[in-house]
């Protein structure tokens, strides 16, 4: 999986079973918060699962992402504004955060981190470096070390990030809709106050200061131990322990109490599915205001003039997996609400994985990663992203939008029929009932019309590229008139050689094998046409005959010149063609009633949805 935006919000879409937890785990696992067991990782790719012992799990599990580093954050590990980092875990499950960077020449600069703070000053001395401070700490000398690395390199790759950069990750706030568990959201909620509180600047230095020291002693006292092991396994290079000590996880739970008679507390746990639905839609809502008022506190402090500031709130991340899971519509859109309040916070991000089409909708489609398996693989995909080689329309979103597809239109539905205008996409949809006995969108079809919009073939082309179903019907005529984007070579241009494959032309051998019938109005015969306007647009004097529209056969355009003779000689008259043909449509009774060709057009679509 890669592209995948931390946006304002994302909404993560797709089938079961399709990545969506696991994507959001991977999250986790990038910015410290999620610890990986040897059942989160993939198997190998290639191998046939028939062969004994054949399904082997990978060695090594990586996460990739990119950052943006503010300018304290530039300034105090001497890194520019975007970094690229990544979490990665060994076959033994130890973790590490390493950063995309100039490679040093020399392998004892790779990994600065292992080193104790003697062993740092050991190595510039060798080097003949020091650190441009008078009291140096163990960053300093990490960062003289660092750029003296970067000054003598040849090549980038990745090496262990600076220390304290760890401390700078995003926090993530996972609220789980499936779980419908409030003491989980009461916990997640406060752990990000309590985060914020062991930020604070005026205990962030003491706590940084007993965590360096325990470490420092802790590596110490490990240092025998190492020494110990390279005597015995003499065959061994280097053997060294990183001691993790954090006071950031110390905050465990708060579990929460709820009574409905004064005094009589009761477990959320002991009361029902009801009660905890609400009340930990009640917990994200609070978790807004304490999100709100941390901003606010974080905007005071950038427009604060004190020379000596320390670094600002880290950003959080929000994820909700399922939020909508046992709510009903009136609940579902206060979710929607609420996330759009957080995302709308200048330092949250918010990550949704959802099935809710309100959720989905409610976003722009770029927004939207769509998750699928091919191979056992989830792969993602993503509407108006760049593409390696060619940038994708980035208006292709709008364009959607301007045709009336709404972003679970793009993404679930199974078959896209693209007709010409307004005619066409009030037509089809009872031509398609009458034939196929079912509507379009219970086929899995998405109608849409092009008003001669070449966007729409930008669209039709993304999709066809995409291995979506697709097919666009046009009248014959079509392809003659000014500017028309249904021209042969503007087809080609989106579709490739094999136009044929994409779109069918109404109209290019008649029923009977006589000439040409340019357009779809002109497909119905005459009787048909007597019958329906008799019923419809009753003549003011007498009724119609085959010959009133036999003779308009001639016309340049029969639709145009039907359209005007039942517009004058009826008091009923359509009120343009759209309305003619819809009103045309509802009349008819039978699917042999519908021409040929159109029954084979819509026999054809409905094959491709299913």
């Amino acid at each position: 999986m890669s592209d995948i935006p931390v946006s304002k919000p994302t909404i993560l879409a797709g089938h079961n079973d399709g990545g969506k937890s696991a994507l959001l785990n991977a999250l986790g696992f990038l910015v410290g918060d999620h610890t990986v067991v040897d059942a989160d990782r993939s198997y190998l790719v290639g191998v046939d699962p028939d062969e004994e012992g054949a399904l082997e799990r990978c060695n090594e599990t990586v996460v990739e992402g990119e950052f943006t580093l503010d300018e304290w954050e530039q300034q105090e590990f001497d890194l520019p504004h975007q970094v690229r980092l990544r979490r990665r875990v060994d076959a033994d499950l130890a973790p590490s955060l390493e950063l995309w960077d100039a490679l040093p020449d020399d392998d004892r600069l790779t990994n600065l981190a292992r080193y104790q703070l003697q062993d740092l000053k050991d190595l510039a001395a060798t080097l003949g470096i020091k650190p441009f401070v008078p009291k140096p700490r163990k960053a300093d000398y990490e960062k003289c070390l660092r750029d003296y690395g970067r000054e003598h390199s040849e090549a980038s790759g990745w090496s262990s990030a600076p220390t304290g950069l760890q401390r700078r990750m995003p926090r993530v706030l996972v609220f789980d809709g499936k779980a419908a568990r409030p003491d989980d959201a009461v916990k997640t909620a406060l752990i990000g106050k309590f985060q914020a509180h062991m930020s604070d600047p005026d205990l962030q230095g003491k706590l940084q200061a007993v965590e360096d020291d325990v470490k420092e002693r802790l590596r110490i006292d490990a240092k025998s131990l190492c020494d110990h092991i390279k005597e015995r396994c003499p065959d061994l290079a280097e053997v060294f322990v990183e001691p993790d000590v954090s006071f950031q996880h110390g905050f465990r739970g708060a579990p929460l109490h709820i009574a409905r008679v004064s005094g009589e507390a009761v477990g959320l746990d002991r009361s029902g599915l009801g009660s905890n639905r609400r009340v930990s839609l009640a917990v994200w809502e609070w978790t807004s205001e304490l999100l709100a008022e941390e901003e606010a506190d974080a905007a005071d402090l950038a427009t604060s003039t004190d020379a000596e500031l320390g670094p600002l709130p880290v950003q959080t991340i929000v994820i909700y997996d399922e939020p909508d899971t046992h709510l009903d519509y009136h609940h579902q859109r206060k979710v929607m609400q609420l996330i759009q309040s957080q995302a709308a916070l200048p330092h949250v991000s918010v990550m949704v994985a959802t099935h809710s089409m309100n959720l989905i909708d409610g976003v722009d489609i770029s927004d939207v990663v769509h998750l699928k398996l091919e191979n056992h693989r989830t792969v993602t995909e993503r509407i108006g992203a760049a593409e390696v080689g060619q940038a994708i329309d980035l208006h292709l979103g709008k364009i959607a939008a301007a045709l009336g597809l709404r972003n679970s239109v793009l993404l679930h539905e199974r078959c896209f029929l693209a007709v010409e205008g307004d005619t066409e996409q009030r037509t089809f949809p009872l031509l398609f009932r009458l034939c196929e006995g079912l509507s379009l969108q219970a086929a899995g079809v998405a109608l849409w019309a092009c008003f001669n919009n070449e966007g729409a073939l930008h669209l039709a082309r993304y999709l066809v590229k995409h291995e979506r179903a697709f097919m666009l019907v046009v009248d014959a005529d079509s392809r003659n008139l000014p500017k028309s984007i249904f021209k042969e070579p503007k087809l080609r241009e989106h579709f490739g050689p094999n136009v044929a494959d994409y779109v069918k032309f109404i109209g290019e051998t008649a029923d009977d094998g006589s000439d040409d019938v340019p357009e779809l109005e002109a497909l119905f015969p005459d009787d048909l046409w007597v019958a329906i306007a008799n019923e419809v647009w009753p003549k003011n004097e007498e009724e119609w005959t085959a010959a009133d529209f036999a003779e308009l056969r001639g016309a340049k355009k029969f639709s145009e010149a039907v359209e005007e003779m039942l517009q004058t000689g009826s008091d009923n008259g359509p009120g343009g063609k759209p309305d003619m043909m819809y009103r045309f449509a509802l009349a008819l009774k039978d699917r042999q009633q519908v021409p040929d060709q159109l029954r084979k057009v819509f026999a054809d679509v409905r094959k491709l949805a299913a």
